[in-house]
């Protein structure tokens, strides 16, 4: 999920206490990875989960009129679709 850039120009600092200092530096020792690299996929992961779980998306003009659109045109039948939701699911004792 995470994505590195080639180039990192932005900083960010954090405050911690000593406690959460601590239990951050122990996880990204036992992920075998440095504090940045843990820090930043945590908070990376942590943002996406946040992004995604948006349920009020505002929309304005030009944009309100084709979110309408695309939700108001017609279902297409997709077979491999459908063949899909009738077989056993795989992760299903």
């Amino acid at each position: 999920m995470t994505e590195r850039a080639s180039t990192k120009t932005t900083r960010l600092n954090v405050r911690t206490s000593p406690e959460q200092d601590a239990l951050i530096r122990q996880a990204a020792a036992a992920s075998h990875t440095t504090m940045s690299e843990f820090m930043l996929e945590s908070a990376m992961t942590r943002a996406a989960h946040v992004l995604a779980d948006r349920r009020w998306f505002p929309l304005e003009g030009d944009a309100f009129e084709e979110f309408r659109a695309l939700l108001d045109r017609p279902a297409v039948f997709k077979p491999r679709l459908a063949a899909s939701m009738r077989a056993d699911d795989p992760f299903v004792d």
